[in-house]
């Protein structure tokens, strides 16, 4: 019976399980890392955007996401969409075409992979035959044009990928149509570009690389006009009214061609080098809009003189007599121009740019053509990241606090609303006002709005200001002088370049209830701010703080101190500096916590931990935890991690090198691709190989960086008998070494001139020596103490002081529970260790149970060095559940998490991209929306494949034999009734099936049987 009465508890409580635990990665926040094609859908209003890692990525209004992975690991070359669908085609640098469609499942839209096609020659062919450099998705919504290296240009029906080979256009075709002296002194080369004529969709101009333009007539199945430029071709475009076809070329010039029925001669051809006749770089995209009234836009990218503004990424806006060179700090990878009206028709409106770091939407309506916000896709590494804190449930008022400073930083923007506003965002409003605080490289720390789907900027803080620092923070912002030529103008956030490193934020604690915010640096630097509604004057005074207490022997290698500016400085409306703290030596801060009832700053570094008063500006504590053995903490606390931050570095720029064109039509990139990713993936397995191998035992006291503060936590508890509490702080460091002091403070009506004084009062030394990386104490109910003022707020129960507090310190290896105040070990939870684990991030966190709204429990969220979430009950302190979350090779991922209170966590993914990933059932942040159709008109209907069976048909490249006919018949039965339009309907269905089949029957086997096995 006893048995049984257990097995009956463990399937109570697994059953609970499931009710407060359930692992899902949610949404990834920030800029795609390495993006390498753009594509935008004027009737959807949908922008999609492929990376170098394969990932293909849809934006609409905001809180409208989508995300697929191809199979393949290759980079998404290019990616059109199917005019008036809700399809899409990528291509990929292994020469793979993709469809993809959004389709509604239980009310929502979700992206899915329908269809993949490979080109195949004749047996024997070049690779270079079926190569795809050039991709026309035609306006009937049937047909995709692929022009190739070999210059044939093969027409395929989409989406069942089948290839019409009658309609084919082949490079003998060509060659035959165009005049003898043309063909006989260049070779025309592959196809660089494919368009389609505006107003007669039976036209197309098939551009190759030698300049060559040939307009064909897909009707007639013949060429209608040959344009015979002498340049190197780099991109065509065809006006609205069909008129004229805009060629640019290599060496910085384009052209204007009028489209007639004779062939023009290459004495007619006009040149417009924009930027002079000094030699200039390609102009690699054009594109002309006109107005209604008024002269056209024309814009293009490149073209700016090489030997002067080569490295320049830029591109040109000219409007009549308006001309601007918009100046990017990183490359162009593609852009589009947004018109306004239903049928896209109107003026333009907006021109979006995708760059290399950043998305940037420019107005092109209101004078100036200021830059519009973007409410995502916002670089988070406009400076590099160094440190991230998320704070759960915010204050209205500091919520509207921080936006109305935000606002102010922001006048420099369009007050246009967000131009691409495609599908609807179902998702529920937020139950609560989260924040994510991000520290950076140049000392700025960036306030978002994580509440929802869209990590969206609220504020951001310099703390460069209070230093003397050789970079003027107003660089960035600088545009072209009075008459500059050409006339730049610079664009964009993205600046990764810091002038001083020592600036950079490292450590970051927000109290959402007092609105005072406190920040560490690099060098030894800790800034207490206030939040203050208007600008001030004011000088920050540093005080310095000696952590060596006196020590001889030692000799500090490392960076000096940041100049404290001696004259009063203006700070703008938002966080404004009130105290500084600087350390000696002027180590790396790793620890800081602050607490706003107390008004003490607790900080540490390698050296050792102090307390100040930020009431009085005075020192409480300073306490020296250096080992006298441990020389390196002399040489700069992080020499060590310096030392692998520059092997990733050197191995990204390796990388960087490697890739040296994704110019369309080099065979060899994909290969030069995967060795540089393998060479990456084999150093960072390299450099984990030790840990992961390391057993359990007991460290040496003589390890190095022993004295290092890890954590620091301040808690009112039981340390002198079980009767009195008293304020007191805990310091763990990294030989597993617990200081415990107490505090008092004087009365209430002395205490701005009275000082605060601390007392030793336990120290612990665990027996492994493991390091310190979480301390919490548990009040009578077994309940972690709330944050300060959360019990004054009323937004937490006050703390059990009548039944016995407990102390659980979590090393890297285990939890353990010590009694309080006697500090006796109550109870452990041991981390196995055979397998390498060992403990990197913890927070704690409350549950909910998703059945009932009453029921929630605290726990213990731990990441370890495997890349594995762990949540360990509290107070019993047992393991719940663990899930595999982070790659074990990601060290920066694994070094990047952060909790929140409420069962979530973010890491970074890139430089650029947090992935948000949630442990709890009832705090779930993740895109829910809808995309429809566009409405059709009857000029296109009638050409378009019936709904009805069409994806049907296009999902059977997936399947072959029983599978594949297994497919269709369930399709076909889980269709709408209504969707026939009489009782044969089926049967006509199926008979176009079987002639699809045995029509395509060798194909099909050849380009799908590899991918439908794997």
């Amino acid at each position: 019976m006893k048995r049984l009465r257990r097995h009956g508890h463990e399937s109570q409580r697994d059953r609970l399980k499931q009710e407060l635990f359930q692992f899902n990665k949610t949404v990834e926040h920030g800029f795609p890392h390495q993006p390498s094609a753009l594509g935008y859908s004027p009737s959807l209003q949908l922008l999609a955007i492929g990376t170098r890692s394969g990932a293909i990525k849809l934006y609409g209004a905001p809180g409208v996401e989508f995300m697929g992975l191809h199979d393949e690991n290759a980079a998404v070359t290019q990616v059109h969409f199917l005019p008036r669908q809700v399809e899409l085609v990528t291509l990929l640098d292994d020469n793979s075409l993709h469809m993809w469609t959004l389709r509604a499942h239980k009310g929502l839209s979700e992206l899915l992979e329908i269809g993949r096609f490979t080109l195949t020659g004749p047996p024997g062919a070049p690779p270079s035959v079926t190569r795809v450099t050039a991709v026309l998705a035609h306006s009937s919504g049937e047909l995709l044009l692929l022009g190739t290296e070999g210059g044939h240009v093969f027409i395929v029906e989409v989406p069942g990928f089948r290839e019409l080979e009658e309609r084919n256009i082949s490079l003998d075709q060509i060659s035959s149509s165009v005049p003898n002296d043309y063909i006989g002194r260049r070779n025309l080369e592959h196809v660089e570009a494919l368009q389609e004529n505006p107003v007669n969709p039976n036209q197309v101009v098939i551009g190759y690389g030698r300049g060559l333009m040939v307009i064909w007539d897909l009707k007639k199945r013949c060429a209608v006009q040959h344009i015979p430029a002498t340049q190197q071709l780099e991109s065509v475009w065809w006006t609205e009214d069909g008129s004229y076809i805009l060629s640019s070329h290599s060496d910085g010039s384009y052209c204007r061609w009028m489209v007639g029925e004779e062939d023009m001669n290459e004495e007619e051809e006009k040149s417009d080098i924009p930027y002079g006749h000094f030699p200039c770089k390609a102009i690699s995209k054009i594109v002309q809009l006109s107005t209604k009234e008024g002269p056209p836009f024309l814009v293009f990218s490149g073209g700016m003189p090489r030997a002067s503004y080569g490295d320049r990424h830029c591109i040109t806006v000219i409007h009549g007599k308006t001309h601007v060179a918009l100046d990017f700090t990183s490359r162009i990878i593609d852009f589009f121009v947004i018109r306004g009206g239903q049928q896209h028709t109107e003026d333009p409106s907006a021109l979006v740019v995708l760059v290399e770091e950043e998305l940037v939407a420019i107005d092109l309506q209101t004078e100036g053509w200021p830059v519009i916000q973007a409410p995502y896709l916002v670089p988070l590494h406009s400076s590099a990241i160094t440190c991230s804190h998320h704070i759960s449930v915010i204050p209205l008022k500091l919520w509207e606090r921080i936006i109305a400073a935000g606002h102010l930083q922001n006048t420099h923007y369009s007050k246009k609303p967000w131009p691409i506003t495609g599908g609807q965002n179902l998702a529920p409003d937020p139950p609560q006002r989260d924040l994510l605080l991000t520290g950076h490289e140049d000392g700025t720390v960036h306030f978002w709005d994580a509440s929802g789907v869209c990590l969206y900027p609220l504020y951001k803080l310099s703390t460069a200001g209070v230093f003397h620092t050789d970079a003027d923070p107003n660089d960035n912002m600088n545009q072209g002088t009075e008459g500059e030529w050409p006339p730049f103008r610079k664009v964009g956030c993205f600046d990764p370049y810091s002038d001083d490193p020592r600036l950079g934020i490292q450590k970051i604690h927000l109290c959402k209830y007092s609105g005072y915010l406190t920040v560490a640096g690099t060098a030894g630097q800790i800034l207490v701010l206030e939040l203050n509604d208007e600008a001030a004057e004011q000088t920050v005074e540093a005080k310095v703080v000696d952590l060596l207490q006196g020590q001889e022997g030692f000799r500090w290698k490392g960076h000096t101190q940041l100049d404290v500016r001696e004259e009063p400085v203006l700070f703008p409306p938002g966080f404004q500096p009130f105290a500084l703290v600087q350390c000696q030596p002027p180590a790396v801060v790793t620890a800081l916590t602050l607490h706003s009832e107390w008004k003490l700053v607790a900080f540490g570094t390698s050296h050792g931990f102090g307390v100040y008063d930020y009431q009085q500006k005075n020192s409480v504590l300073i306490k020296c935890t250096l080992n006298p053995s441990d020389q390196l903490a002399m040489e700069g606390p992080l020499s060590r991690v310096k030392s692998i931050k520059k092997s990733l570095r050197q191995s990204f720029r390796r990388i960087r090198r490697s890739r040296v064109s994704l110019r369309k039509h080099h065979a060899n990139n994909a290969a030069k691709l995967h060795d540089a990713n393998a060479r990456l993936e084999a150093e960072l397995a390299e450099m984990e190989l030790a840990p992961v191998q390391r057993k359990i035992e007991a460290r040496s006291s003589d390890d190095s960086f022993t004295g290092l503060v890890r954590m620091l936590y301040f808690a009112d508890t039981f340390l002198s008998d079980s009767s009195h509490h008293t304020p007191s702080l805990w310091a763990g460091t990294n030989g597993g070494c617990v200081f415990a002091y107490m505090l008092r403070f004087p009365p209430v009506e002395h205490r701005a001139d009275e000082p605060v004084t601390a007392h030793p009062a336990k120290e612990i030394q665990l027996m492994h020596r493991a390091p310190v990386v979480g301390i919490v104490v548990l009040d009578g109910r077994g309940t972690p103490l709330p944050e300060p003022l959360e019990v004054a707020h009323d937004l937490a129960r006050s703390p059990d002081m009548q039944g016995s507090h407990h102390l659980l310190v979590i090393s890297e290896e285990q939890f353990k529970v010590f009694t309080l105040p006697k500090v006796s070990a109550k109870m452990k939870l041991k981390l196995t260790a055979v397998d390498g684990s060992r403990v990197r991030r913890v927070g704690v966190a409350w549950f909910g149970s998703s059945r009932s709204e009453d029921y929630g429990e605290n726990g213990l969220l731990v990441l370890t060095n495997q890349g594995d979430v762990h949540v360990v009950s509290l107070p019993a302190v047992k393991m719940q559940v663990h899930y595999p979350c982070i790659r074990r090779e990601d060290v920066s991922g694994i070094a990047s998490c952060v909790f929140t209170k409420h069962g979530q966590g973010f890491y970074l993914i890139s430089p650029s991209e947090f992935e948000r990933f949630s442990l709890s059932t009832r705090h779930l942040v993740e895109p829910r929306c809808l995309v429809e159709p566009p409405p059709q008109s009857g000029t296109s209907t009638q050409h378009r494949p019936r709904p009805a069976y069409r994806y049907a048909h296009s999902e059977m490249l997936f399947y072959y034999g029983s599978y594949y006919i297994l497919t269709v018949f369930m399709r076909l039965s889980s269709l709408p009734r209504n969707a026939s339009q009489d009782g044969g309907h089926d049967a006509e269905v199926l008979q176009e099936i079987q002639k699809s089949l045995e029509a395509d029957q060798m194909t099909f086997l050849e380009n799908n049987v590899k991918s439908a096995v794997a």
